[in-house]
This record gives C-alpha cells, structure tokens and sequence, in this order.
C-alpha cells in the first residue's frame, strides 16, 4: 500500500465515524422534543399500570410523528435500551432482538 493510498483510506475512516449532522437532524422534526422527556423514561421501578399508561402516552406522541420511521431505524440499528423510542417500548425492542438469529451467535461468541 503507498503512502498515499494509506492516508486516503485513514480520512476515509475516520469520516465514517465521524457523525454528521445528516445522521442526526432529523431529531429535531421528532414530536417528542415538545413533550415531557420522562414520558418516554419510566422512573426506576415503576411497574404495571403506571407503566402501561406512561408507555401508552409516549406512543400516542409517537404514532403521529413526522421521523417515527428515522426513529424507529436509528433505535434499533443502535440498540438503545432505554425509553420510548421509535413507537417501541422498552419490552418491544427486547422482544424483536431476542427473536434475531445474530444475537444469540454475538452472545455466544
């Protein structure tokens, strides 16, 4: 490989991990961002009912969002664990990559 060749496929590289804003403007269009935040986080040890009607709240924000595709594609590419994301829960996130065949093979590797 040339000197050149290396540098070239460096800034390549580091390109690619480098955000831009393309990759996240589209977080400012989201309905969420004129809601309470902890709509979308259940507080510690909140369970049952509490939880449904929060969670339900959160995705009624979400089902008449302008991004919920870009949401929905960036939380599962990136496996956010936590909140409302999306128009998915926290359990229906889990549920779909408990389902995926390449998760058993990383956590078994």
């Amino acid at each position: 490989m040339t000197e050149t060749t290396t540098r070239t496929a460096t800034r390549t590289a580091r390109a690619a991990l480098r955000p831009t804003s393309d990759d996240w403007d589209w977080q400012l269009r989201g309905s969420c961002r004129e809601a309470d935040p902890e709509l979308f986080f259940h507080p510690e040890l909140e369970r049952g009912a509490a939880r449904q009607h929060r969670d339900a709240a959160a995705l009624a924000i979400c089902a008449e969002c302008p991004v919920l595709r870009r949401c929905r594609e960036h939380v599962l590419r990136h496996r956010e664990a936590y909140g409302v994301w999306g128009g998915l829960t926290e359990d229906q996130r889990e549920e779909m990559w408990s389902r995926r065949p390449d998760r058993r093979l990383r956590r078994a590797g």
